[in-house]
């Protein structure tokens, strides 16, 4: 089935936010991660962590509810939770070098086997460095990728990345519109299909190996 960007988008943000559990203290990257905030069951309760100093980050901010005062980390206006707070960029990481973020969600421009993320530069384009990405994927208890399968036709994962590497075998969870996939030190497990894409799809635009298990969801 052939999906527009939006509703890709959408799909991978719904399940990101099924993993979360309460009590998890999250940080959601730059880009499609925070749509995930969007999407957290009502009967759940976390904390999002925003790098550029919040503590209880709500969902999006719309027109009506909008403060041109409260951003995330990727500069788009977000809400705030009651109880939330502020602070520097020398509190926010000392939470995640510290250990004390369960999960991160990131996004990817390749995945490896072995686990390796490639996610902050494309050689010949200009980008302002590595960010936050590098003390979260080393930090955070968790690492989950939210990333399209494909770029422009091509998988996104591979036998080993051919991109400037941002961590060496620190990624855990792989959601794509086409299904989730875990890092094992095996290589990589497939865990559910999407019910937008099929086995064989998922076989076909995945570059790597995929191990079937028998209780593929």
């Amino acid at each position: 089935m052939e999906l527009s960007k939006e509703k890709i988008r959408e799909v991978i943000a719904r399940r990101v936010a099924l993993e979360f559990k309460d009590g998890d203290v999250i940080t959601l990257g730059i880009g499609l991660p925070t749509e995930a905030a969007n999407y957290i069951p009502p009967d759940v309760h976390v904390i999002l962590q925003s790098e550029n100093g919040i503590m209880g980050v709500g969902p999006m901010a719309n027109s009506e509810n909008a403060d041109t005062r409260i951003t995330n980390a990727g500069g788009k206006l977000v809400t705030m939770l009651p109880g939330g707070c502020y602070f520097d960029s020398l509190m926010s990481f000392h939470m995640i070098r510290g250990g004390h973020i369960n999960k991160t969600v990131l996004g990817g421009l390749e995945v490896d086997e072995l686990g390796n993320l490639a996610n902050w530069v494309v050689p010949g384009k200009m980008v302002p460095g590595m960010g936050g990405a590098m003390d979260l994927v080393v930090g955070a208890q968790k690492v989950i990728i939210a990333m399209e399968h494909t770029s422009h036709g091509k998988s996104k994962l591979l036998k080993k990345c051919t991109l400037p590497l941002t961590a060496e075998k620190e990624v855990d969870l792989i959601i794509t519109e086409k299904g989730v996939i875990e890092v094992t030190p095996k290589g990589f497990l497939l865990k559910e299909i999407s019910p937008y894409s099929s086995l064989e799809d998922i076989i076909t635009s995945t570059d790597a190996d995929l191990i079937i298990p028998d209780y593929l969801k």
